[in-house]
Formats: structure tokens, sequence, C-alpha cells
């Protein structure tokens, strides 16, 4: 086994908003990437448009630097150090899993005020079962309510509670404020690059290992596609080196072993990807030539075409039905809507989205689809109306499982930071969804409440922790594991406003409901009987007609008509759509739209359908 000791792979792993992607801005400044005049975006790495409007992470991405420093015998060096960007957000948690297979260490990534949250314990836990060297990163300790040396506590009280071996207990530590590209061995020190950490990484991170002499092979973790070469197969070569023209093969995850060709190779350097004649052992690259290579694929010398290891996705906890738009108003605004359109561009996602499952129903116009989370789902629903297509898509449900003949349900680990005055009404509100308080911390007006909840019990609640805690609380939650059901729970306890009839909404009728009702659209929308046009203060399911308009007749009024003035609509983004549904109801999903509605919608149908009465309220 020879060490590669010019390379160095890491990851860098963190709760959601905690620094990586910002970090990794810096790093590629710092070294040289971009030019002194380049104008260059923040959170560059993350290029992907919805990572852009959302400001997170959905993507794991690939990128390298070059660090000059300094040996033993004062002798300079240059090290190339290949970067993986992760998501923090636990719901692309299978970017992770499979994204650490391609390194040997990484940077644990902290916030200097919050401390370890869900997603820090599980993408540390992740790299600790993989043997990861880590080094411990307390970012932003700028922050006002920065309390660095506790937060290391935490840190290292996390590491033991992991079963971390006593090489990962020995983390170098680094303080650093990300933002303005500063790192520090010290707390109190100065600070003016990120050398410390540079430093770090250079002498604590082991070079990767692989013989270079035998057979070539490649874990395929990642999936790029570029408009001139196609798809793109990323990884790290485990062994042997890897030339054009040589024979390859690809085995498949099911064992299938079928030839293949490899036109380009790439390495990372920067944002760009350099082409090269041949790759080694511990580089991580890019192969172009395999159309339909696959996440988890290997790729090997045609000599010795055996399998690595795949890492184990952990399986899905949260499904939702997505249906061909079968709606008044189908077909109107998007390109794709047939069941084979939609058949397909499904399938083509779970080539690289490997947390995800699609199932085939009863119904041929129905595909159950599951994930890791509301968040997951719907960054899906809204890439694909992005895409053009137009869909209808279910009320997420968990998904149970049977173990040792008992019916169990997904739990959520749930840390809630918020003022003290709110602290009780989010008691009350987890309590009456099956939530089990584990903890509670008060710091400087602040507290800290920790809770144990099913997944179910989740399900609508973020929109009304915003409005109980006056948008000043952050909620954050991570998959815990199975637990024996529950109980029923109820989860939204207020009713839909549903249209009639077909026909334009009006203001004047809008106006005279608006007392009782919360609408979700505005005057001069096409609405159609079913549809859900707002929201009832009651559980009930109310029927009205917002398309009424007011009778004309050649009678004067003896006083002047009032003026129609009408409350602003709740209009949802798909997020929050997905959140207020019932499982009676469908979001109508199309490249302009987002429409709620009932599945069945005539009246007298949906009473078949369901015990669940509906009052009829008439304007006149």
């Amino acid at each position: 086994m020879k060490l590669r000791n010019e390379i160095r792979n890491i990851a860098i792993i963190a709760h959601v908003d905690h620094g990586k992607t910002t970090l990794v801005d810096h790093m590629l400044r710092q070294t040289g990437t971009f030019r002194a005049n380049q104008e260059v975006v923040k959170r560059v790495m993350d290029s992907n448009e919805l990572e852009r409007e959302k400001g997170i992470t959905i993507l794991a991405k690939n990128t390298a630097v070059f660090y000059n420093y300094v040996d033993l015998p004062g002798e300079e060096k240059t090290v190339k150090i290949n970067i993986v960007d992760t998501p923090g957000h636990t719901d692309f948690a299978g970017e992770v899993e499979r994204t650490l297979k391609m390194v040997e260490g990484v940077l644990l990534l902290v916030d200097a005020a919050e401390g370890p949250l869900p997603g820090t314990k599980f993408v540390l836990k992740k790299s600790l079962d993989l043997h990861l060297q880590p080094i411990v990163v307390i970012n932003k300790i700028d922050r006002k309510d920065a309390r660095a040396h506790e937060v290391l506590d935490e840190v290292f009280e996390l590491f033991l509670s992991l079963g971390a071996n006593n090489q990962q207990l020995d983390f170098p530590i680094i303080y650093a404020i990300a933002k303005q590209g500063i790192a520090k061995n010290e707390l109190n020190e100065e600070g003016s690059s990120l050398a410390p950490l540079f430093d770090a990484i250079v002498n604590k991170i082991p070079p990767p290992a692989g013989n270079l002499d035998t057979s070539f092979k490649m874990l395929v973790t990642t999936i790029d596609y570029n408009d001139y070469l196609g798809r793109l197969g990323i990884g790290r070569i485990e062994q042997g080196t890897i030339r054009l023209g040589g024979p390859m093969k690809i085995v498949r995850r099911d064992g299938v072993i079928e030839d293949a060709r490899v036109t380009k190779i790439y390495t990372f350097a920067g944002l760009k990807r350099v082409e090269v004649e041949e790759a080694h052992a511990g580089d991580i690259i890019a192969i172009a030539g395999m159309e339909d290579v696959d996440i988890g694929e290997t790729i090997a010398d045609a000599a010795d075409p055996s399998p690595l290891p795949f890492v184990a996705i952990e399986e899905p906890t949260l499904s939702m039905n997505f249906v061909v738009n079968n709606s008044p108003l189908a077909g109107q605004e998007g390109k794709y809507v047939t069941t084979r359109n939609l058949g397909e561009r499904l399938a083509r996602e779970l080539r690289s989205n490997v947390s995800l499952r699609v199932e085939l129903t009863d119904n041929p116009d129905t595909f159950k689809v599951s994930g890791r989370g509301e968040l997951h789902l719907a960054i899906l629903i809204e890439t694909m109306r992005r895409e053009g297509f137009e869909f209808q898509v279910s009320a997420p449900e968990v998904i149970y499982k049977r173990i040792d003949d008992v019916l169990c349900e997904p739990m959520e680990h749930v840390i809630i930071d918020v003022p003290d005055g709110f602290v009780g009404i989010i008691i009350e509100n987890l309590g009456s969804r099956k939530g089990v308080m584990k903890n509670l911390l008060q710091m400087q007006g602040n507290s800290r409440v920790e809770f144990l909840v099913p997944a179910r019990g989740l399900l609508g609640f973020r929109s009304e922790f915003m409005t109980d805690t006056k948008g000043t609380g952050i909620l954050h939650h991570n998959f815990h594991g199975y637990e024996p059901f529950k109980g029923e729970i109820s989860t939204r306890h207020k009713g839909a406003i549903v249209q009639l009839e077909d026909g334009m909404a009006t203001g004047y009728a809008m106006w005279k409901l608006q007392e009782r009702i919360r609408f979700f659209i505005e005057p001069g929308v096409r609405v159609y009987k079913g549809m859900i046009v707002g929201e009832n203060a009651r559980e009930e399911d109310v029927i009205v007609n917002v398309c009424k308009t007011k009778q004309l007749t050649n009678m004067r009024a003896s006083g002047a008509d009032e003026a129609i003035r009408l409350e602003p609509p709740h209009i949802h983004t798909l997020e929050q759509a997905i959140e207020w549904i019932s499982n009676d109801e469908y979001i109508e999903v199309t490249p302009k739209s987002l429409r709620l509605r009932k599945k069945y919608l005539d009246h007298n149908e949906r009473l078949r359908m369901s015990k669940k009465k509906a009052e009829l309220i008439d304007l006149e």
C-alpha cells in the first residue's frame, strides 16, 4: 500500500446553517482559486437554483484546492485537498452517507452559540462509524452569544456518547469565523487567515492509501450530467490506475456485469474539472462515457470485475402519492402531464436520489413516493414543477414497521430554542402530539427544549410553531428510530373552505365571507367545484361560493355602496401546503400554480366517502 502524501480527502459536515458552504468559499479564495479582481457570488458551491433560494445545501459537491506549506526539514511542498461540501439538513442525509465513502477525514463545524444539534449528531455518527479522522471547527465565535468553551465540552460529550475511539477523541480544535475567512488554534489569539485550518488538515488528516499496481476499482458515489459529455460517474479510486482507452466493466448493484468505455477522465481543481490521461488510487475523479452508470455501482478493470461494498442507506420514513392531474384545470399549464411522463421522471430520479423509493399502486395513475422527510419530497416536487411537470400530490404519511410483531412508527429527536415566555405553549402543543420532553435548559432568557415526538406528530407543526412563538422560535429535528405506535394524534384543528361551483372568484363574494374565513386565493382567480379556497377557524369543512356577484337592479341605493376591503390572502408555499392538507385532500402542482383541492370534488361523493360533514354557507 502506498500513501499519497500529496493528497488529502476531506468532507465538511455540520448541522444546517452552521457555516459549511461559507467556509468552503474562503478556502477557495485563500488558495488562489479565484483571480484577485474576480467577482464571485456568495456560497459559490450552492450552484443549484433551489439551493440559492432556500439558503441550504441540497446536493453534495466536489471541489479541490492546492495549499503550499513548509514541512519539518523546511522544504516547501504543495498538497491537493479534495473537499466534499455536504448538506446539513437531515432530509438529505443520503447525500452525506454515500459521499463520506470518498474521504479519510471530516471537518465537523459546530456553531459556537447553538452547539451540537440533531444534524451534528447524525453526520458525526456516520463519520465515526466509517473510522474517519475528525477535526472540530467551532465556528461563529464572533457571535455575541457565543460560548465556545461550553460548546467544545458538549462536542466532546457527543463524541463519547457515539462511541468514538481514542484516536478520534484526540481531535484537533480550530476556532473560526468562516464569513471572515479566519481560523485560530486558540480562542484568544489573533487570526487573519485559514492557515491554521489548512495546517491541521495537512498534519492530522491521513493521506489516502492504495495499491497502485493492482487492478483498478472505483465506487460511484455521485452522478453529474454535462450537455456535451452526458452522464459522469464521480468517486474516489480505491485501488489501481485508470487510463484512457483501457477495457472496463460496470458491476451493477444487483451483481450484473457489463462492458464499459471511458471517453474522458477528470480531476477537480477549484470549481473546474481538469482533463487527465490517467489517475491513481486516492484521487477523486469524474469519468465520462458510461451513459447508464448509477450511484453505488463499481467501475472496475475488465481483468477483475468484482464489486466494492456500498454504504447502507437508511430507509425512508415518509411517503406521498404522486397522481396524474385530473382537476377541471388539468393540462392547461404543464408541459408533461401524462402517466408515462410522470413514471419516467420518477424512474430517472431514482438513479441519483438514493434515499428515494418509488412503488406502483393499484391505480396506474398513482405512484407511491417515499423519502426521508417533508423537505426531501418537497424539493423533488418543486424541481419537477420547474421542469414543466403537472401532477397532484397527497398528504404525507409516515411509514410504519412491524418489529417483533409490534407495530412501530418513526420517532424524531426535536430540539427547540425559544424565548422563555413561549416554553409553556410549546410543551403543551408537542404534548398533545404525543411528544415526550427529555430535557429543558435555560440560558440568558432563552430556553432549549428537547423532545422525542412521533414523526406524524410533526406534520403541520412548523406553521403552528411559528405562529405560537411569533416567529422567534428555532426548530431542529432528526430521525431518532422506530418505537411502538403511540396512539391517535389529531394534527389539524381547522377545516377547509371548499368551493361550490366552477367560476371566477369575485371580491364581492370574498368580502362578504372574510369575517369567518382566512382565504388562500385572491379575487379574479379561476376556481372549481371541490377546490379549497381558504381555512375555517373551526374543525368543520365549509362549502361556499366565492363566484357570486352583487345583484344589479335599476333602483338606486339610498346610500353609497360600501367599499370592498379584503384582508391579504395567505398564499401557501409548497412546504406550507404539504403541511396543511389532510388525507382527503390533494395539492395540484403545475409550473405556474399551487392549488389545494379535495380528492373527491363532488360534495355528495365526499359525504359517501367520509363521515365528516360539511356546512353550507349561503351569502343571501
